[in-house]
């Protein structure tokens, strides 16, 4: 697990890179002042990725975990200038994306009927949603075929730190009236097809891009296994894409985007959890599909331990320095008030990360077996439960309520994933150090608070973060509740004797 365990701190170092950018970006989304951005307009930001990662899960075609799965087939048995895999997934995206133009002509008048009463914003802006859903579509075909060659941290570099960059940019002509707001969001939505274009340009040149469309002798053996799979995935991508975003759009049409602002703000809070998850989702693609074709179980359930308990670890780390700090944060960074309505929020959402990130690589572990169909089938469970169940909560309690629906649907998510795991293949990643991870972050929290409770502004912020975090670090190596930490470790005192010496 030594190159996964590098590209994941690697991919990590640099999504955390963008995180400190989008950081930046929300700062001056959200601060207070002269020329800022009112909740309403940095609400509009985020509901451009939403609808373009519903967008792009209709528009893929469910030819993405096509690509990581089947690609160690043509790499076994083709030379890479004749592997035809991406050839034929950007055509089929690039008719996707079509019928997505197509659906959104069609459906738009129910989209103006739906959010111009409260969004009216969204209304104003709608044709622009399309450049960028256009963006994402066409760098998700080339990111996940970066994950399949092993080459994910340019693509985590591009979409983690690379977009947030431009975005960086854009606001900054924002702020020094060089661009209006109109002008700002136009120039917005072509971020993603910058992004790439640049991957595109840099797989030509290191080799590894090779468009052919002469139909392959893998193509012609598979295609069937690989449509059949890319129907079901088609239909699992769109039921996990609405599920991940349909709340800031129910928020959106019942509330209006002020309310859609706050929310959005305390769900980017959160998905800091989420960082190292990412990370090692993307390099254990390929790890896995490797895996499961030589039939590798045991590699296969280490990976599916580690991931497991090193999330945890790293999640709980995480939110424990989130929660303690974040109220002050905001008070000391001027940020506009209203988002202080939304830490109720963060503390519900963080929760939905810490289980998710503590049932570990269930869902790749599931996709790139021969079992894969059964993503679908939870995924179903999962929209079907999470749909009435968010509509109603927001509705009636706002948007807390989209946070406890979230929660509740996830945790039923995970559990079935997990049991499914267990049951089919006897892989149950939990032991008494899980438990032991969750005593030791409940222990560092209420230390940390009890103590320094009454001391606010960046003196508490520092102390409660660094004695938070020493006794996270130091229980983490004392009880050794991962064999990563300790490997780490000497790998990182191996290298700085080497460099004294």
């Amino acid at each position: 697990m030594g190159s996964l365990r590098k590209q994941t701190i690697i991919s990590s170092l640099l999504v955390y890179l963008g995180f400190f950018v989008g950081f930046i970006n929300n700062y001056f989304y959200t601060r207070k002042g002269h020329g800022s951005f009112t909740p309403d307009q940095y609400a509009l930001t985020r509901i451009f990725f939403d609808f373009a990662q519903i967008m792009f899960a209709f528009g893929s075609l469910g030819v993405i975990p096509v690509i990581y799965k089947f690609y160690p087939y043509y790499k076994d048995n083709l030379q890479e200038n004749k592997i035809d895999l991406l050839s034929w997934a950007l055509v089929f995206s690039f008719i996707g994306f079509i019928l997505i133009l197509l659906g959104g002509w069609y459906f738009q008048p129910l989209f103006v009927r739906k959010f111009s009463e409260n969004s009216q914003l969204v209304v104003d802006f709608y044709p622009w949603l399309f450049p960028f859903a256009m963006g994402m579509l066409f760098f998700s075909v080339i990111e996940s075929f970066c994950w399949a060659v092993q080459r994910s941290v340019i693509s985590n570099f591009l979409k983690e730190t690379g977009l947030r960059i431009l975005t960086s940019i854009l606001i900054a002509l924002f702020y020094l009236e060089i661009i209006s707001f109109d002008q700002f969001i136009y120039l917005f939505a072509f971020q993603y097809l910058a992004v790439f274009v640049v991957l595109l340009v840099y797989l030509m040149r290191s080799g590894h891009l090779h468009l052919t469309f002469k139909v392959s002798r893998v193509t012609r053996r598979f295609w069937h296994k690989m449509v059949n799979m890319q129907a079901l995935v088609f239909s699992g991508t769109v039921i996990a894409a609405v599920a991940a975003t349909i709340d800031s759009l129910i928020i959106a049409s019942i509330k209006g985007l002020t309310a859609t602002g706050i929310y959005v703000f305390a769900q980017y809070a959160a998905n800091l959890i989420q960082v190292p998850q990412r990370s090692i989702q993307s390099i254990s693609a390929s790890v896995l599909s490797r895996a499961w074709k030589e039939k590798d179980y045991k590699e296969i359930n280490r990976i599916y331990y580690r991931s497991c308990i090193n999330l945890l670890l790293l999640a709980l780390f995480i939110f424990g320095n989130l929660w303690l700090t974040i109220a002050d944060g905001i008070k000391v960074l001027n940020i506009q008030g209203e988002y202080l309505d939304g830490l109720g929020v963060l503390s519900i959402l963080g929760l939905v990360r810490i289980i998710d990130a503590g049932t570990g690589l269930n869902a790749m572990v599931i996709n790139t077996s021969t079992f894969w169909k059964f993503d679908f089938y939870s995924g179903v469970t999962l929209l079907a439960f999470r749909l009435p169940l968010t509509y109603y909560l927001i509705k009636n309690y706002g948007i807390i309520g989209s946070a406890f629906a979230e929660l509740t649907a996830y945790s039923v998510y995970n559990f079935i994933r997990c049991e499914f795991l267990r049951r089919k293949f006897g892989m149950q990643p939990f032991t008494f150090k899980t438990l032991y991870s969750l005593l030791l972050a409940a222990g560092g929290y209420g230390a940390s608070y009890f103590l320094f409770r009454n001391i606010h502004g960046w003196p508490g912020i520092i102390l409660k973060s660094g004695l938070f975090s020493g006794i996270m670090i130091a229980g983490i190596f004392w009880a050794r509740l991962t064999p990563d930490a300790g490997q780490l470790y000497e790998v990182l005192m191996g290298r700085i004797n080497k460099w004294r010496s």
